[in-house]
This record gives structure tokens, C-alpha cells and sequence, in this order.
């Protein structure tokens, strides 16, 4: 896979006079059936999350509240996506290499999964999935 796979997505949306309502299904709005959903909130000033990557999981990752940016590694090239958005979703698929940072105050990053938690499916050492993504 290469960052070229992780796109943005823009979520539907209906508005009026009381603001907007944005909603996502499985499966048709999201490339995968959704298995898990988790958010982080409470982020510290200048803390970052993520740095590891993923053997077979899919996210959607979308910035409910606030703003963060994410890079990606594809172990070849890399590239930094901003979320501001509560309707813009990044499709992170498999073997992506992501760290979470920049976020704002009170910013809530909601994550929508492919799979269950399964520590199997991580790469938390950055030389090891370099490894085995060039042999991919």
C-alpha cells in the first residue's frame, strides 16, 4: 500500500437553520464494515499519538472536534493531512505508518475500525515496518 491509497472522504451532511447533522454507514460511506469505534480526547499540549502501523486493520479517522494533523508513511514517502472537519474523514488503510499531532484544545479525534483490538496487528518499531514494507 502507499499513502497514494489513504484518501479523504467527505461525509454526508444535511444542514438548516439549526446547524448540521452528519452521519456515516458501514460500508457505503466507509470502505469496511465497522468492528470498533474509539476517540481520544483530553490531549495535552504538544502530545502526539499514533506512531505505529497497521498489518490489516482500516480506520476512518475524522476530527470531530478542534483540529490535528496526521502523517503518513508509506515507507517510501510521506505526507501531513490536516483535519478541521467533523464531516472529512482520512481512510487510512493497512501497512501506513501514522503519527497524530498539532492538536488544538479540547479537539476529539473520533476512529472507526476495521477489526477488533488485536496487538498482533501492530507495528510499534518503525524499522521493522520499514522491513517489511519494502519487501511488500
Amino acid at each position: 500500500m502507499s499513502i497514494e491509497s489513504c484518501q479523504i472522504r467527505k461525509l454526508p451532511t444535511i444542514s438548516d437553520e439549526r446547524g448540521d447533522l452528519s452521519f456515516i454507514e458501514s460500508g457505503r460511506h466507509v470502505p469496511f464494515p465497522i468492528e470498533r469505534i474509539y476517540y481520544l480526547h483530553d490531549i495535552p499540549a504538544g502530545a502526539s499519538r499514533g506512531g505505529h502501523a497497521h498489518k490489516r486493520l482500516k480506520q476512518l479517522i475524522i476530527a470531530i472536534s478542534g483540529h490535528f494533523d496526521i502523517v503518513l508513511d508509506d515507507g517510501v514517502s510521506q505526507k501531513r493531512v490536516h483535519l478541521d472537519r467533523a464531516n472529512i474523514g482520512l481512510y487510512v488503510c493497512p501497512m501506513i505508518w501514522r503519527e497524530l499531532d498539532n492538536f488544538s484544545p479540547g479537539s476529539v479525534c473520533l476512529v472507526l475500525a476495521s477489526r477488533p483490538y488485536e496487538e498482533e496487528d501492530y507495528y510499534r518499531n518503525h524499522d521493522e515496518f520499514l522491513a517489511d514494507s519494502a519487501g511488500a
